[in-house]
């Protein structure tokens, strides 16, 4: 089936007790035993499994070509598990330019049990190269980058993974199943922060990651942080995030569209210094954007001539964008993230993040034209 069929029957069932099309909320915490021990349909305690969270992991499964997922409360959630799923000792290298929570993670959370981290530029293959360990079982690869926006090779790295006996992990957030499917590039894991274009309506706070088979050892693990460790979205979370997934492929275009036409814009405009979106022939990976993702995606970054205090400017003037963190809504967000991420920020102090909604381009266009313009 073609994604957008995926994206509207997988995890969905006609309710067999009522015939009801859409799938009720089951809000139960714990499961009656049968007469013989045994449990219905397998369900024990919600904690360990409840019908939303295994639609939502069948849904998300599917729409990646994976063989099982499982579901977490938020995104860092996610990425806290498959770091958790390592042994101490063990070593990771994941990319220069992440998400800020993914490097607190990797920094400040598991290093204190034992794992190390490389950070690296992962568009430079040799210096990944050079970053690996004898004792090297992951790399962490994000891209597109937050908040660089960076396109890095999939297939690549992940060839690169295997060759020193590690496996290779995505971040896939940026670029969504729609994009880009780095299981069929040779990556063994892949993660969502599902707040974002899964949910898409800014409502709703989760994260997932999807496996190859059930019975990887890796992912063995990854299951058992989620269900012992008991970092599980409510099955309402689930029932927002699937109702998102089926309007998912239309969305993801129509922003990716908007993006583009935001972003041919800005490089054009004499107040922004620089536009980061792959989308352009300008982007240091445009070629290789083309080659592995199917749309250059929704969320760009500009570098605003000036200092911080100009590209701050820029975004107290905007009166469609809303000033907020966080990305994949239908509403466009705009960010200075160097203050989101605060000290130790790795991002230029001129950079906005801007996450393109589901408004008519002309108008987001003319919004950040009259801000630019403004601020002189």
């Amino acid at each position: 089936m073609r994604i957008e069929t995926i994206a509207v029957h997988a995890g969905h069932e006609v309710d067999q007790s009522t015939g009801a099309v859409a799938p009720p909320i089951h809000l139960s915490t714990t499961f009656e035993r049968n007469p013989d021990g045994s449990y219905h349909q397998g369900l024990v305690y919600s904690r360990t499994a409840n019908p939303n969270r295994l639609q939502l992991e069948a849904a998300v499964a599917a729409l990646e070509g994976g063989g099982t997922a499982a579901a977490f409360a938020s995104g860092a959630g996610a990425v806290y598990a498959v770091m958790q799923a390592l042994a101490p000792g063990d070593h990771v290298i994941a990319p220069m330019d992440c998400y800020h929570g993914t490097r607190r993670i990797l920094s400040e959370l598991v290093a204190r049990w034992g794992i190390e981290t490389t950070f690296v530029d992962m568009c430079d293959l040799e210096s990944v190269e050079r970053a690996v360990r004898p004792a090297t079982r992951l790399v962490w690869v994000e891209t597109p980058s937050n908040p660089l926006i960076r396109v890095f090779d999939i297939r690549a790295l992940a060839d690169l993974a295997h060759a020193s006996g590690a496996r290779c992990a995505v971040d896939n957030t940026l670029a969504t199943s729609i994009a880009t499917r780095p299981l069929a590039l040779g990556a063994d894991l892949v993660m969502h922060s599902s707040t974002k274009y899964f949910g898409g309506h800014s409502d709703v706070i989760g994260g997932i990651v999807v496996g190859r088979s059930e019975d990887d050892a890796y992912f063995v693990r990854i299951r058992a942080m989620q269900q012992a460790g008991g970092s599980v979205p409510s099955p309402f979370d689930c029932w927002l995030i699937l109702r998102g997934i089926t309007t998912l492929p239309w969305r993801y275009r129509a922003q990716s569209d908007n993006a583009m036409r935001v972003a041919t814009f800005l490089a054009q405009h004499d107040r922004i210094e620089a536009v980061h979106y792959p989308g352009l022939e300008t982007h240091p990976q445009h070629a290789l954007a083309r080659a592995q993702m199917c749309h250059p995606g929704a969320m760009l970054s500009v570098q605003v001539r000036g200092d911080g205090a100009a590209a701050m400017a820029v975004t107290g003037r905007v009166a469609i964008f809303t000033r907020a963190t966080s990305l994949g809504g239908v509403e466009s967000l705009i960010e200075h993230r160097a203050s989101v991420e605060g000290p130790g920020t790795l991002a230029p102090e001129n950079l906005l993040r801007l996450s393109i909604g589901l408004e008519h381009a002309d108008d987001l266009i003319e919004d950040l034209d009259r801000a630019l313009r403004d601020t002189r």
